[in-house]
Protein backbone atom coordinates (compact mmCIF):
# COMPACT_ATOMS: atom_id res chain seq x y z
CA UNK A 1 0.00 0.00 0.00
CA UNK A 2 1.34 3.45 -0.83
CA UNK A 3 2.13 5.68 2.06
CA UNK A 4 0.52 8.73 0.49
CA UNK A 5 -2.47 9.68 -1.50
CA UNK A 6 -1.87 11.89 -4.48
CA UNK A 7 -2.94 15.05 -2.74
CA UNK A 8 -5.31 16.53 -0.24
CA UNK A 9 -8.60 17.33 -2.01
CA UNK A 10 -8.92 20.33 0.26
CA UNK A 11 -5.86 21.75 -1.46
CA UNK A 12 -7.98 22.55 -4.49
CA UNK A 13 -9.90 25.08 -2.40
CA UNK A 14 -8.88 28.71 -2.32
CA UNK A 15 -8.96 30.28 1.10
CA UNK A 16 -11.07 33.38 1.50
CA UNK A 17 -9.62 36.32 3.38
CA UNK A 18 -12.12 35.91 6.20
CA UNK A 19 -11.24 32.28 6.86
CA UNK A 20 -7.52 33.06 6.73
CA UNK A 21 -8.01 35.71 9.41
CA UNK A 22 -10.08 33.34 11.57
CA UNK A 23 -7.37 30.68 11.29
CA UNK A 24 -4.74 33.29 12.17
CA UNK A 25 -6.76 34.34 15.23
CA UNK A 26 -7.25 30.76 16.40
CA UNK A 27 -3.54 30.09 15.96
CA UNK A 28 -2.74 33.13 18.10
CA UNK A 29 -5.21 32.08 20.81
CA UNK A 30 -3.64 28.62 20.92
CA UNK A 31 0.02 29.60 21.04
CA UNK A 32 -0.59 32.41 23.55
CA UNK A 33 -1.03 29.82 26.29
CA UNK A 34 2.64 28.84 26.08
CA UNK A 35 3.75 32.34 27.05
CA UNK A 36 1.30 33.48 29.73
CA UNK A 37 3.66 32.24 32.43
CA UNK A 38 6.75 34.21 31.38
CA UNK A 39 5.85 37.72 32.62
CA UNK A 40 4.02 36.17 35.62
CA UNK A 41 6.98 34.17 36.97
CA UNK A 42 7.76 36.62 39.73
CA UNK A 43 4.10 36.72 40.83
CA UNK A 44 3.84 32.92 40.69
CA UNK A 45 7.01 32.41 42.75
CA UNK A 46 5.79 34.86 45.39
CA UNK A 47 2.39 33.17 45.68
CA UNK A 48 3.27 29.45 45.66
CA UNK A 49 5.24 27.55 48.33
CA UNK A 50 8.99 27.95 47.65
CA UNK A 51 10.27 25.51 45.03
CA UNK A 52 13.15 25.49 42.53
CA UNK A 53 10.66 24.18 39.96
CA UNK A 54 8.95 27.56 39.70
CA UNK A 55 11.70 29.06 37.53
CA UNK A 56 11.43 26.16 35.08
CA UNK A 57 7.68 26.42 34.41
CA UNK A 58 8.30 28.04 30.97
CA UNK A 59 10.61 25.13 30.15
CA UNK A 60 7.93 22.62 31.18
CA UNK A 61 5.41 24.35 28.91
CA UNK A 62 7.76 24.30 25.93
CA UNK A 63 8.66 20.66 26.50
CA UNK A 64 4.93 19.89 26.53
CA UNK A 65 4.55 21.78 23.27
CA UNK A 66 7.40 19.77 21.75
CA UNK A 67 5.73 16.55 22.95
CA UNK A 68 2.45 17.65 21.36
CA UNK A 69 4.22 18.38 18.11
CA UNK A 70 5.83 14.95 18.06
CA UNK A 71 2.88 12.86 19.28
CA UNK A 72 -0.22 14.76 18.14
CA UNK A 73 0.57 16.90 15.08
CA UNK A 74 1.35 13.87 12.82
CA UNK A 75 -2.33 12.95 13.17
CA UNK A 76 -3.09 15.85 10.81
CA UNK A 77 -1.95 13.74 7.85
CA UNK A 78 -4.04 10.68 8.77
CA UNK A 79 -7.29 11.93 10.38
CA UNK A 80 -9.85 14.60 9.60
CA UNK A 81 -8.28 17.92 10.59
CA UNK A 82 -11.35 19.95 11.60
CA UNK A 83 -12.36 17.39 14.22
CA UNK A 84 -8.80 17.07 15.48
CA UNK A 85 -8.44 20.84 15.88
CA UNK A 86 -11.74 21.08 17.78
CA UNK A 87 -10.80 18.28 20.19
CA UNK A 88 -7.36 19.75 20.88
CA UNK A 89 -8.82 23.14 21.79
CA UNK A 90 -11.26 21.46 24.22
CA UNK A 91 -8.43 19.53 25.90
CA UNK A 92 -6.40 22.74 26.11
CA UNK A 93 -9.26 24.35 28.06
CA UNK A 94 -9.15 21.50 30.60
CA UNK A 95 -5.38 21.89 31.05
CA UNK A 96 -5.77 25.64 31.64
CA UNK A 97 -8.39 24.98 34.30
CA UNK A 98 -5.95 22.60 36.03
CA UNK A 99 -3.24 25.28 35.99
CA UNK A 100 -5.59 27.86 37.51
CA UNK A 101 -6.26 25.48 40.42
CA UNK A 102 -2.66 24.26 40.92
CA UNK A 103 -1.71 24.25 44.66
CA UNK A 104 2.08 24.18 44.19
CA UNK A 105 4.86 24.50 41.64
CA UNK A 106 4.95 20.77 40.89
CA UNK A 107 1.24 20.70 40.03
CA UNK A 108 1.59 23.86 37.95
CA UNK A 109 4.58 22.40 36.08
CA UNK A 110 2.56 19.26 35.31
CA UNK A 111 -0.39 21.33 34.10
CA UNK A 112 2.03 23.43 32.06
CA UNK A 113 3.21 20.33 30.20
CA UNK A 114 -0.43 19.58 29.30
CA UNK A 115 -1.01 23.21 28.27
CA UNK A 116 1.98 22.95 25.97
CA UNK A 117 0.66 19.74 24.41
CA UNK A 118 -2.80 21.25 23.86
CA UNK A 119 -1.35 24.44 22.40
CA UNK A 120 0.27 22.43 19.62
CA UNK A 121 -3.11 22.71 17.89
CA UNK A 122 -1.61 25.87 16.39
CA UNK A 123 0.61 23.62 14.30
CA UNK A 124 -2.41 21.73 13.01
CA UNK A 125 -3.83 24.97 11.65
CA UNK A 126 -0.73 26.28 9.86
CA UNK A 127 -0.17 23.31 7.48
CA UNK A 128 -3.95 23.09 6.93
CA UNK A 129 -3.88 26.71 5.74
CA UNK A 130 -0.98 25.88 3.42
CA UNK A 131 -2.92 22.93 1.98
CA UNK A 132 -5.96 25.14 1.35
CA UNK A 133 -3.93 27.87 -0.38
CA UNK A 134 -3.91 28.55 -4.10
CA UNK A 135 -0.64 27.70 -5.91
CA UNK A 136 1.85 30.54 -5.69
CA UNK A 137 0.18 32.04 -2.62
CA UNK A 138 1.28 29.61 0.07
CA UNK A 139 4.02 31.87 1.38
CA UNK A 140 1.61 34.77 1.76
CA UNK A 141 -1.01 32.58 3.45
CA UNK A 142 1.52 31.07 5.84
CA UNK A 143 2.80 34.55 6.59
CA UNK A 144 -0.68 35.83 7.46
CA UNK A 145 -1.51 32.87 9.71
CA UNK A 146 1.91 33.12 11.35
CA UNK A 147 1.32 36.83 11.92
CA UNK A 148 -1.64 35.72 14.04
CA UNK A 149 0.64 33.31 15.85
CA UNK A 150 3.15 36.09 16.51
CA UNK A 151 0.40 38.34 17.85
CA UNK A 152 -0.57 35.55 20.22
CA UNK A 153 3.01 35.18 21.41
CA UNK A 154 3.53 38.90 21.98
CA UNK A 155 0.14 40.12 23.20
CA UNK A 156 -0.12 37.13 25.56
CA UNK A 157 2.72 38.60 27.58
CA UNK A 158 1.07 42.02 27.73
CA UNK A 159 -2.27 40.51 28.75
CA UNK A 160 -0.72 38.15 31.29
CA UNK A 161 1.41 40.86 32.86
CA UNK A 162 -1.63 43.13 33.28
CA UNK A 163 -3.96 40.42 34.60
CA UNK A 164 -1.35 38.98 36.98
CA UNK A 165 -0.63 42.41 38.44
CA UNK A 166 -4.27 43.35 38.98
CA UNK A 167 -6.08 40.02 39.48
CA UNK A 168 -3.40 37.39 40.12
CA UNK A 169 -1.82 34.70 37.98
CA UNK A 170 -4.65 32.20 38.50
CA UNK A 171 -7.08 34.63 36.86
CA UNK A 172 -4.98 34.61 33.70
CA UNK A 173 -5.12 30.84 33.33
CA UNK A 174 -8.85 31.00 34.12
CA UNK A 175 -9.36 33.56 31.34
CA UNK A 176 -7.65 31.18 28.92
CA UNK A 177 -10.41 28.59 29.38
CA UNK A 178 -13.26 30.45 27.60
CA UNK A 179 -10.83 31.70 24.94
CA UNK A 180 -9.87 28.12 24.08
CA UNK A 181 -13.50 26.98 24.04
CA UNK A 182 -14.47 29.89 21.78
CA UNK A 183 -11.69 28.99 19.36
CA UNK A 184 -12.92 25.38 19.31
CA UNK A 185 -16.43 26.53 18.43
CA UNK A 186 -15.30 28.93 15.68
CA UNK A 187 -12.99 26.37 14.04
CA UNK A 188 -15.72 23.75 14.16
CA UNK A 189 -18.15 26.12 12.47
CA UNK A 190 -15.90 27.57 9.76
CA UNK A 191 -13.22 25.08 8.70
CA UNK A 192 -13.93 22.80 5.73
CA UNK A 193 -13.73 19.06 6.21
CA UNK A 194 -10.47 17.54 5.10
CA UNK A 195 -9.49 14.19 3.62
CA UNK A 196 -6.34 12.58 5.07
CA UNK A 197 -3.32 12.89 2.78
CA UNK A 198 -1.71 9.64 3.99
CA UNK A 199 -3.12 6.12 4.17
CA UNK A 200 -0.82 4.87 6.94
CA UNK A 201 -1.58 4.21 10.59
CA UNK A 202 -0.48 6.28 13.57
CA UNK A 203 2.50 4.07 14.39
CA UNK A 204 3.70 4.11 10.80
CA UNK A 205 3.24 7.89 10.72
CA UNK A 206 5.54 8.26 13.71
CA UNK A 207 8.09 5.89 12.18
CA UNK A 208 7.99 7.89 8.94
CA UNK A 209 9.30 10.94 10.79
CA UNK A 210 12.73 9.30 10.78
CA UNK A 211 12.52 8.75 7.03
CA UNK A 212 11.66 12.40 6.47
CA UNK A 213 14.58 13.47 8.64
CA UNK A 214 17.03 11.23 6.79
CA UNK A 215 15.69 11.94 3.31
CA UNK A 216 15.62 15.76 3.39
CA UNK A 217 18.90 17.56 4.22
CA UNK A 218 17.07 20.88 3.86
CA UNK A 219 14.71 19.82 6.65
CA UNK A 220 17.63 19.06 8.95
CA UNK A 221 19.35 22.37 8.28
CA UNK A 222 16.12 24.32 8.70
CA UNK A 223 15.44 22.58 12.02
CA UNK A 224 18.92 23.19 13.42
CA UNK A 225 18.87 26.84 12.41
CA UNK A 226 15.40 27.62 13.72
CA UNK A 227 16.05 25.72 16.97
CA UNK A 228 19.01 28.01 17.67
CA UNK A 229 17.03 31.12 16.71
CA UNK A 230 14.06 30.17 18.87
CA UNK A 231 16.42 29.33 21.71
CA UNK A 232 17.77 32.87 21.48
CA UNK A 233 14.22 34.23 21.32
CA UNK A 234 13.05 32.22 24.35
CA UNK A 235 16.15 33.09 26.38
CA UNK A 236 15.26 36.77 26.26
CA UNK A 237 11.60 36.42 27.15
CA UNK A 238 12.24 33.90 29.93
CA UNK A 239 14.46 36.22 31.99
CA UNK A 240 13.06 39.61 30.97
CA UNK A 241 10.75 39.87 34.01
CA UNK A 242 13.65 39.06 36.35
CA UNK A 243 15.93 41.59 34.62
CA UNK A 244 13.35 44.37 34.78
CA UNK A 245 12.73 43.63 38.49
CA UNK A 246 16.40 44.36 39.31
CA UNK A 247 17.12 47.62 41.18
CA UNK A 248 18.61 49.02 37.97
CA UNK A 249 15.06 49.14 36.55
CA UNK A 250 12.68 48.34 39.43
CA UNK A 251 9.78 47.42 37.12
CA UNK A 252 7.04 44.81 37.60
CA UNK A 253 5.26 42.10 35.62
CA UNK A 254 2.89 44.55 33.93
CA UNK A 255 5.81 46.49 32.45
CA UNK A 256 7.48 43.27 31.30
CA UNK A 257 4.26 42.42 29.51
CA UNK A 258 4.30 45.76 27.70
CA UNK A 259 7.42 44.63 25.86
CA UNK A 260 5.07 42.34 23.97
CA UNK A 261 3.51 45.42 22.40
CA UNK A 262 6.95 46.66 21.35
CA UNK A 263 7.82 43.30 19.81
CA UNK A 264 4.53 43.32 17.91
CA UNK A 265 6.34 45.24 15.20
CA UNK A 266 7.62 41.82 14.20
CA UNK A 267 4.09 41.01 13.07
CA UNK A 268 4.82 42.96 9.91
CA UNK A 269 7.76 40.68 9.19
CA UNK A 270 5.56 37.63 8.75
CA UNK A 271 3.50 38.59 5.67
CA UNK A 272 6.50 40.41 4.18
CA UNK A 273 8.75 37.37 4.63
CA UNK A 274 6.09 35.13 3.12
CA UNK A 275 5.69 37.38 0.07
CA UNK A 276 9.46 37.59 -0.44
CA UNK A 277 9.72 33.80 -0.12
CA UNK A 278 7.05 33.41 -2.84
CA UNK A 279 8.87 35.79 -5.18
CA UNK A 280 12.58 35.23 -4.54
CA UNK A 281 12.88 32.03 -2.53
CA UNK A 282 13.31 31.68 1.22
CA UNK A 283 17.07 31.32 1.66
CA UNK A 284 18.12 34.96 1.55
CA UNK A 285 15.36 35.86 4.03
CA UNK A 286 16.56 33.09 6.39
CA UNK A 287 20.14 34.37 6.32
CA UNK A 288 19.04 37.94 6.95
CA UNK A 289 16.81 36.82 9.83
CA UNK A 290 19.62 34.86 11.52
CA UNK A 291 21.98 37.84 11.21
CA UNK A 292 19.35 40.15 12.71
CA UNK A 293 18.88 37.87 15.75
CA UNK A 294 22.64 37.87 16.37
CA UNK A 295 22.74 41.67 16.15
CA UNK A 296 19.83 41.92 18.61
CA UNK A 297 21.78 40.06 21.29
CA UNK A 298 24.85 42.20 20.67
CA UNK A 299 22.59 45.19 21.35
CA UNK A 300 21.30 43.59 24.58
CA UNK A 301 24.86 42.96 25.79
CA UNK A 302 26.32 46.31 24.81
CA UNK A 303 23.39 48.64 25.57
CA UNK A 304 21.92 47.64 28.94
CA UNK A 305 19.17 50.24 29.23
CA UNK A 306 15.47 50.50 28.48
CA UNK A 307 16.27 52.01 25.10
CA UNK A 308 18.65 49.14 24.34
CA UNK A 309 16.02 46.59 25.35
CA UNK A 310 13.47 48.25 23.06
CA UNK A 311 15.79 48.29 20.05
CA UNK A 312 16.99 44.75 20.76
CA UNK A 313 13.51 43.26 21.10
CA UNK A 314 12.43 44.84 17.80
CA UNK A 315 15.40 43.24 16.06
CA UNK A 316 14.97 39.91 17.87
CA UNK A 317 11.30 39.45 17.00
CA UNK A 318 11.70 40.70 13.42
CA UNK A 319 14.65 38.42 12.73
CA UNK A 320 13.26 35.28 14.38
CA UNK A 321 9.86 35.56 12.69
CA UNK A 322 11.27 36.32 9.23
CA UNK A 323 13.43 33.20 9.38
CA UNK A 324 10.54 31.09 10.70
CA UNK A 325 8.14 32.00 7.87
CA UNK A 326 10.79 31.35 5.25
CA UNK A 327 11.77 28.05 6.83
CA UNK A 328 8.14 26.89 6.82
CA UNK A 329 7.78 27.90 3.17
CA UNK A 330 10.83 25.77 2.36
CA UNK A 331 9.85 22.78 4.54
CA UNK A 332 6.23 22.48 3.38
CA UNK A 333 7.38 22.33 -0.25
CA UNK A 334 9.61 19.28 0.35
CA UNK A 335 6.77 16.71 0.37
CA UNK A 336 3.23 18.17 0.19
CA UNK A 337 1.44 14.95 1.20
CA UNK A 338 3.44 14.90 4.46
CA UNK A 339 3.06 18.53 5.51
CA UNK A 340 1.87 17.76 9.04
CA UNK A 341 4.71 15.32 9.64
CA UNK A 342 7.29 17.68 8.15
CA UNK A 343 5.86 20.34 10.44
CA UNK A 344 6.17 17.89 13.34
CA UNK A 345 9.87 17.34 12.74
CA UNK A 346 10.63 21.01 12.14
CA UNK A 347 8.57 22.47 14.98
CA UNK A 348 9.57 19.78 17.50
CA UNK A 349 13.20 20.64 16.89
CA UNK A 350 12.43 24.33 17.09
CA UNK A 351 10.63 24.08 20.42
CA UNK A 352 13.23 21.77 21.89
CA UNK A 353 15.61 24.57 21.03
CA UNK A 354 13.23 26.99 22.76
CA UNK A 355 13.10 24.80 25.86
CA UNK A 356 16.90 24.59 25.94
CA UNK A 357 17.05 28.35 25.45
CA UNK A 358 14.72 28.92 28.42
CA UNK A 359 16.57 26.45 30.64
CA UNK A 360 19.98 27.77 29.61
CA UNK A 361 18.91 31.37 30.20
CA UNK A 362 17.55 30.50 33.66
CA UNK A 363 20.81 28.75 34.56
CA UNK A 364 22.88 31.63 33.14
CA UNK A 365 20.81 34.14 35.09
CA UNK A 366 21.40 32.26 38.33
CA UNK A 367 25.15 32.08 37.70
CA UNK A 368 26.00 35.42 36.14
CA UNK A 369 22.94 37.62 35.73
CA UNK A 370 22.12 39.54 32.58
CA UNK A 371 25.67 39.52 31.23
CA UNK A 372 25.78 35.71 31.26
CA UNK A 373 22.36 35.54 29.60
CA UNK A 374 23.55 37.97 26.93
CA UNK A 375 26.60 35.88 26.10
CA UNK A 376 24.36 32.80 25.90
CA UNK A 377 22.08 34.60 23.44
CA UNK A 378 25.02 35.74 21.32
CA UNK A 379 26.28 32.15 21.14
CA UNK A 380 22.87 30.89 19.95
CA UNK A 381 22.60 33.63 17.31
CA UNK A 382 26.10 32.88 16.04
CA UNK A 383 25.26 29.17 15.90
CA UNK A 384 22.18 29.82 13.74
CA UNK A 385 24.09 32.11 11.39
CA UNK A 386 26.85 29.50 11.11
CA UNK A 387 24.43 26.75 10.08
CA UNK A 388 22.87 29.12 7.54
CA UNK A 389 26.28 29.93 6.07
CA UNK A 390 27.13 26.23 5.89
CA UNK A 391 23.87 25.54 4.07
CA UNK A 392 24.63 28.23 1.49
CA UNK A 393 28.12 26.77 0.98
CA UNK A 394 26.80 23.24 0.50
CA UNK A 395 24.10 24.48 -1.84
CA UNK A 396 26.82 25.40 -4.30
CA UNK A 397 28.40 21.95 -4.20
CA UNK A 398 27.30 19.78 -7.14
CA UNK A 399 26.56 16.76 -4.93
CA UNK A 400 24.31 18.63 -2.54
CA UNK A 401 22.57 21.15 -4.77
CA UNK A 402 19.59 18.92 -5.53
CA UNK A 403 19.07 17.83 -1.94
CA UNK A 404 18.98 21.39 -0.75
CA UNK A 405 15.87 22.24 -2.70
Amino acid sequence: MSQHTASDPAATSVLGRGLILLMATATGVAVANIYYNQPMLGVIEADLPPSPLAGFIPTATQLGYAAGLFLVVPLGDIVERRRLITIQFALLALALAAAALAPNALALAAASVLIGMGSSVAQQIVPFAAALSAPGRQGRTIGTVMAGLLCGILFSRTLAGFVATHAGWRAMFGLGVPLALAAAAVMRATLPRSVPTATIGYGAALVSLGRLWRHHPALRRATYTQAALFGAFSAFWTVLAFHLAEPHFGLGADFAGLFGLIGAAGVFAAPLAGTLADRRGPRAVIAAGAATVLVSWLVFVGWNSLAGLVVGVLLLDFGAQSALISHQHLVYALEPAARSRLNTVFMTGMFLGGALGSAGATAAWMQGGWTAVGLFGVALGAMALGVTALARTRRGHPQTKTAAH
